[in-house]
């Protein structure tokens, strides 16, 4: 009987079979996966989830047992480290076994053994507490006037342009900046008139004071001889009428 006589031996002596499992339990805590035979993947899990429960429990004394195991310092700490958060609070079933076949030359079952993280560890997706507008029916979110691309907006405003006209010839631009010239005097002329044209054209019946110093300046330039038969003229008027009334008599006395 095989009483208190757990474990496979392998077909080696206690001393190989211990060294051979140590260096397998620390390659699979430095890599978190190795591939072997079916024999040894179920029996390293044993040594695996010995190690993981010492780490679990986390005090000194089980770090130094933990170190007589493990053969690298470092692979032991980062263990320590992240044994409860990764595994949890499920005390076994650390590790997964997974067949992958025959290996070829002696036909031996292969398998690949794993380090499994707990359910527990897992970022648990948190929801989302839905707004009004994501409450709202469908036909809202319908409504809704898309996305403007302003890329194509500027695409399309530049074909509707029209075509640029053709540079008109030298001479016709000549020929057009003078009649614009002149459309623009005629219409400022019309609006305002000419302020020699004012002074020359007085109010009618009025002279001004330019006009009466004229006519006293052509007075005094006219010579003497002018003047004198005037002055005759006036004498000559009441001879005249003396002759007229003599006359008159003479004529009553022969009737």
């Amino acid at each position: 009987m095989r009483h208190r006589k757990a474990g496979l031996k392998l077909n080696r002596t206690p001393s190989h079979r211990n060294a051979m499992f140590r260096n397998m339990v620390t390659s699979l805590f430095k890599h978190e996966r190795i591939r072997t035979t079916g024999a040894k993947a179920k029996e390293l899990r044993r040594w695996a989830d010995h190690v993981i429960t010492l780490a679990k429990r986390g005090d000194l004394h089980a770090r130094r047992q933990a170190l007589a195991i493990v053969r690298e310092k470092e692979v032991v700490h980062k263990l320590f480290e992240q044994a409860a958060e990764r595994f949890g609070a499920v005390s076994g079933g650390y590790t997964r076994i997974i067949k992958l076949g025959r290996r070829p030359g002696d036909t031996a079952p292969v398998s690949l053994i794993e380090l499994v993280y707990s359910r527990d560890t897992k970022k648990k997706k948190t929801k989302k507490k839905k707004t009004k507008a994501d409450r709202t029916p469908k036909k809202a979110a319908m409504d809704r006037k898309p996305a403007v691309d302003e890329k194509a907006v500027a695409a399309a405003e530049k074909k509707k342009k029209p075509a640029k006209t053709k540079a008109a010839p030298a001479g016709k631009k000549e020929a057009t900046k003078v009649e614009a010239e002149a459309s623009k005097e005629k219409a400022a002329t019309k609006a305002k008139p000419d302020r020699a044209t004012v002074k020359a054209k007085p109010a009618a019946g009025k002279k001004t004071t330019a006009d009466q110093k004229e006519d006293e300046a052509k007075m005094d330039t006219q010579p003497a001889a002018k003047k004198q038969p005037a002055a005759s003229e006036k004498q000559a008027k009441p001879e005249a009428k003396k002759k007229q009334a003599s006359t008159t008599k003479t004529t009553k006395d022969e009737k």
